[in-house]
């Protein structure tokens, strides 16, 4: 069995692996993404995800296959990670309703053992629901959209705001799973290794 460790501290990665049969070691970067500017949307995602797993992969052994991601939500343009406050996660539901915007998730996979590192970025088409103001009241209440790039999932209670994806799913909850098989491929490991059969 091949191990995964997983540099990100979120819960809905996490669950998503889990729910593929692989159950990851959990070690977060702790980078700063402010650090990083002047990148358009898709790049900043994949430059965060590299560092965070080079930031993790210095800190172990030789070993497991360490995986880097982070999403970013393209809007006409413009570069939307997590909210600061509430009032910027109404603001931004207020544009966004009734809108599309891109989910873009780069993803970064480093071999301990080799030094070779696989990466690329997935990027799937959101449709926001026209919803009210009275509905993104109570979602800001919520807290979720403040936990979340894009300020938006669709695996919790945001869910009920995006009407059609187009694209691989897993990719706007976090990790595409797809993407991920086929750079585990490019390391020169299989995918079913990483199953854990406990």
């Amino acid at each position: 069995m091949t191990s995964l460790v997983l540099a990100s501290a979120s819960p809905a990665r996490l669950a998503t692996l889990r729910a593929a049969g692989v159950e990851p070691s959990v070690l977060v970067s702790g980078v700063d993404e402010s650090q990083v500017t002047g990148l358009p949307p898709a790049g900043l995602a994949q430059r965060l995800a590299e560092l965070k797993c080079a930031a993790v992969a210095a800190g172990i052994g030789a070993g497991p296959l360490v995986l880097g991601c982070d999403s970013v939500l393209e809007l006409r343009g413009e570069a939307l990670g997590k909210p600061a406050d509430p009032d910027e996660a109404v603001r931004r539901w207020r544009t966004m309703r009734g809108r599309t915007g891109t989910l873009h998730t780069g993803h970064c996979l480093r071999d301990t053992v080799t030094g070779q590192e696989a990466t690329g970025t997935g990027s799937t088409v959101v449709h926001f629901a026209e919803v009210t103001d009275d509905e993104i009241a109570a979602y800001v209440d919520s807290g979720e959209p403040l936990e979340v790039a894009g300020a938006f999932t669709i695996d919790g209670l945001g869910g009920a705001f995006v009407t059609r994806i187009e694209g691989d799913h897993h990719n706007v909850v976090g990790l595409s799973l797809p993407l991920l098989r086929d750079l585990v491929a490019e390391l020169g490991h299989v995918w079913t290794d990483l199953w854990d059969r406990r």
